[in-house]
């Protein structure tokens, strides 16, 4: 499987503050860690530094505290407007974790029929104008899947499981990739609230990536 990326791509990855991780605004390159400290970062080196000829362009376009719904909002100016070659999304952390609280603000709340649809609007909209799209799961750093939240991240990561499907896009499972190194540590050593990784959870969630659009280890 070769790279998914062609030479001379450029890559917009959206999404909320776990795409984010302090990437510059208005857009998140450049000089200075400009591309902020998430997996983007992580992505964006390992494939500059394997393959420089390649001239691959990526930009960090994640906001802290976004849903499906503020990408929606954005979508336009951060990922239509900057005519990307390939899109990468990962969103529905904060849709599910607004319901659990904020359980009271259910103007905040965006449910599973919601997600789907607002989701699948975008992809609708970009498929006709990009190479690609990449879709990643939400995930939940909770190995118990009984577990109220989890259960229901589980519910949103099956929505973005089936969209992938039905478009034949690639799609990350990211939480496969965290249940995996469960198996091993406990989620503290990654994590303060089960949800923002630190760096060998990025590098989680960048290697995921990289398997996924045929990125050679070798």
């Amino acid at each position: 499987m070769s790279l998914l990326f062609e030479k001379g791509s450029k890559i917009v990855c959206i999404g909320d503050s776990i795409t984010d991780f302090e990437r510059a605004r208005p857009y998140g390159e450049g000089l200075n860690g400009g591309i902020g400290k998430s997996y983007v970062g992580i992505v964006d080196g390992l494939l500059k530094a394997t393959d420089p000829t390649r001239h691959l362009r990526f930009i960090n376009m994640g906001i802290s505290g976004n849903n499906v719904r503020d990408l929606a909002a954005r979508w336009q100016s951060d990922v239509m407007d900057l005519h990307p070659d390939y899109v990468t999304v990962l969103i529905g952390i904060n849709d599910v974790w607004r319901q659990f609280d904020v359980p009271d603000i259910v103007e905040e709340h965006v449910g599973p029929e919601e997600y789907r649809e607002t989701l699948e609007k975008l992809i609708g909209k970009t498929l006709p104008v990009v190479k690609g799209i990449v879709l990643m799961t939400p995930y939940m750093m909770e190995p118990n899947r009984v577990d109220k939240m989890r259960a229901r991240m589980d519910e949103y990561g099956i929505i973005v499981k089936e969209l992938a499907a039905k478009y034949q896009l690639p799609c990350v499972d990211l939480q496969a990739a965290f249940d995996a190194y469960f198996e091993e540590y406990h989620p503290a050593s990654i994590n303060w609230d089960r949800i923002h990784p630190n760096v060998a959870g990025h590098c989680i969630i960048a290697r995921a990536l990289l398997n996924q659009v045929g990125f050679s280890w070798c």
